[in-house]
């Protein structure tokens, strides 16, 4: 079969370091670590006391007071992405067909601040008291649902919920929709916000959280001296677009889509397969979707969450995966500068590869301190690097086995 080719046309981002996809780059580019103390409520009686939020995100200016007032943080995020995404792309609403334009963006938890408010005021009210937007509000999928009503976008409009995979799904998923011919244009990525007690005490109590107090020392992926991951909130959308429709009127492309890669681990609730043999089997799918060598691949995006299990076994299925090129290649993870934005983040690391891609460009692994001889692969330790790249990867790996790859390739225009 004839497969149409994919490129990205727009992006848009709203980051713990950056309110737009340009400030966080430009963040990701300086180094900057958005892990700091938790503002959004008390942690006295707490464990964790830090995490990663988004700073000075004021929702009533970027989408108005009635829509900010109905929606859910993570939705409010989500839009903010998409619009920035939409503009950044250049497309016009009555330029195209809308039934022909779908939304794909994932949400691990979706609206759990709103949950937790709402379980609290039925609790003291009554239970019928509860608010009439607590459900149109909460659920995961209203992200996607609000940004097709927000674009008019007609066309599949879905939200895949798998846990820290759940992004680079759906940017996988409307990748391979726009290629099979259902659609011309995809908006797609993830979005969280989750910084709450119940979430993050349900982390804590899981041991899956740092409990360090040092920003500098919290989300320190591939570091021998890793405590668990850092919270994170925020969200990115990128446009997708079939080439031939993006070429005929005249798009910016930032980078090709080229290959998606998904997996089961089929072994356990949290923790990973051993040697992460699911992660290696998405990498390899991806790889060969996209007609890729594995010598090919200059650059991964790990998922690298800086907790024990998930950076050693990553480590080992990327030696699986591409065996002596391994440690030819370049694999940072920017958890380090976001923390862990669950299912907003294998698409905000898909936007920051897409940009490394673009701009020739690979982020730091920032805070690496002590070297672990179980992650011994180059993790551009604390300076990002200037230089040639063709091929990159992004690797996303979630609670319940799920294992996500995507392949992007430089464009270099035709």
């Amino acid at each position: 079969m004839n497969q149409r080719r994919v490129v990205i046309t727009g992006i848009g981002a709203v980051t713990p370091i950056g309110l737009t996809a340009v400030d966080s780059w430009a963040a990701v580019r300086a180094g900057i670590c958005g892990v700091a103390p938790i503002t959004c409520y008390d942690t006295t009686e707490m464990k964790v006391k830090l995490a990663a939020e988004v700073k000075g995100f004021v929702p009533e200016e970027v989408l108005g007071k009635q829509e900010a007032k109905r929606m859910g943080r993570f939705t409010q995020f989500a839009v903010a992405a998409a619009r920035e995404a939409v503009a950044d792309s250049g497309l016009k609403q009555e330029a195209f067909d809308l039934d022909r334009g779908g939304v794909i963006v994932s949400s691990g938890i979706g609206g759990q601040s709103i949950t937790e408010a709402e379980h609290l005021r039925g609790m003291e009210r009554g239970w019928d008291r509860v608010s009439p937007f607590y459900i149109p509000t909460g659920i995961c999928n209203m992200a996607a649902g609000q940004i097709a009503i927000d674009t008019g976008f007609r066309g599949m409009c879905t939200c895949p919920v798998t846990a820290c995979a759940g992004g680079s799904n759906a940017a996988g998923d409307a990748f391979h929709y726009i290629r099979d011919g259902y659609a011309e244009v995809m908006l797609c990525g993830g979005a969280e916000g989750s910084i709450t007690p119940l979430a993050v005490g349900g982390f804590t109590s899981m041991k899956a959280l740092t409990q360090t107090g040092d920003s500098n020392r919290a989300s320190i992926p591939f570091d021998k001296e890793r405590s668990g991951f850092v919270m994170g909130e925020g969200a990115a959308v990128l446009m997708l677009e079939e080439l031939e429709h993006a070429k005929n009127r005249g798009a910016a492309i930032y980078a090709e889509f080229v290959g998606y890669g998904a997996s089961c681990d089929a072994y356990h609730m949290t923790a990973p397969a051993p040697e992460g043999r699911g992660g290696a089997r998405a990498m390899a799918m991806a790889l060969a979707d996209g007609g890729v060598s594995p010598e090919e691949v200059d650059y991964i995006n790990a998922h690298g969450t800086s907790t024990q299990l998930n950076d050693a076994g990553e480590t080992a299925a990327v030696k699986a995966v591409f065996g002596s090129h391994a440690y030819r290649l370049m694999m940072s993870s920017t958890k380090s500068m976001t923390g862990h934005m669950l299912g907003a983040a294998g698409a905000v690391e898909a936007v920051f590869t897409a940009l490394a891609l673009r701009d020739g460009f690979v982020p730091a692994t920032i805070n690496y301190r002590v070297p672990d001889e179980e992650c011994d692969l180059d993790v551009v330790p604390n300076t990002g690097r200037s230089v040639g790249l063709r091929y990159a990867m992004s690797n996303s790996l979630g609670f319940g086995g799920h294992n996500a790859c995507l392949v992007l390739k430089k464009w270099e225009g035709e």
